[in-house]
């Protein structure tokens, strides 16, 4: 459907500025990780979330223009939520074409037996997750997951592993899993949270509520932490972009990290 008639000339323009700015900055991550190579058969996660659908509309739109060959496939985890609306993605998905898959399982059932009641179930629920997606990927012969994580949840981790976890840690925007069998990719690593929002409140994505397990989002420690980000953001225009690039321009001899740099062997010049 084309959301565009009811605007206006300059609505239009400022839409297509927006495109082509979240095209570019995703085009950017890809080409700078080599998140996508010719042949790949990439498995999109999608929630049903803004994040991901994002994600999935613009690599669609690279993909048609790309120089190089790569399938998508789109794959959505039905956790059994309570009121999970469970056909609104694959209604979406037949309208636009795509190929996907909807895997089913009661994991909310298992995260519930397994924690207290009030408890925050977050940690179980995402490891339970990432064992279906990985499943999943060596069931459809897939080496490669992309997720949708944008700049500001890389830098929110970020804070949350210095403030909670005394570490200085954020989301890669590509690693290899641990056993060696996936390269999850992150290709949005470039976009910011608001312009994601505005591209999806443009093309009225059929969002899917995140707090269906009862979860509420905004007593977390993360949520405290992307509110200061925002705050910062009007307060100090420019700050998020400097704080991001400082990740990608580490000087690991003016940390403390042993691991990383020999401060024993320290030699003066003689």
């Amino acid at each position: 459907m084309d959301f565009s008639s009811h605007l206006s000339q300059s609505q239009k323009y400022e839409f297509n500025k927006l495109v082509k700015h979240l095209r570019g900055a995703t085009g950017k991550a890809i080409a700078d990780f080599n998140m996508i190579e010719d042949g790949d058969k990439i498995m999109v996660c999608l929630s049903g979330g803004k994040d991901s659908y994002v994600m999935l509309d613009i690599l669609l739109g690279l993909q048609r223009s790309a120089p190089i060959h790569f399938d998508l496939i789109a794959v959505n985890l039905d956790q059994k939520l309570p009121g999970y609306p469970e056909e609104i993605l694959p209604h979406y998905l037949d309208n636009l074409g795509v190929d996907y898959r909807i895997i089913e399982e009661d994991t909310f059932s298992v995260v519930q037996e397994k924690m207290q009641k009030g408890k925050n179930t977050c940690s179980l629920c995402s490891r339970l997750r990432r064992g279906m997606l990985y499943r999943t990927a060596k069931e459809l012969g897939i080496k490669k997951i992309a997720l949708g994580h944008h700049k500001d949840d890389i830098l929110q981790t970020l804070l949350l592993n210095m403030f909670f976890g005394g570490r200085l840690e954020a989301m890669p925007p590509k690693y290899l899993t641990d056993d060696g069998e996936y390269i999850i990719i992150r290709p949005l690593s470039y976009c910011r949270e608001k312009d994601i929002i505005k591209f999806a409140q443009h093309n009225h994505y059929p969002i899917i509520p995140a707090n269906l397990c009862g979860f509420q989002p905004e007593t977390s420690q993360r949520e405290s932490i992307k509110k200061m980000l925002n705050e910062w953001d009007v307060i100090y225009p420019g700050r998020i972009e400097t704080m991001f690039k400082a990740i990608s321009q580490v000087i690991p001899s003016h940390l403390a990290d042993t691991k990383l740099f020999n401060f024993k062997q320290l030699q003066i010049k003689k």
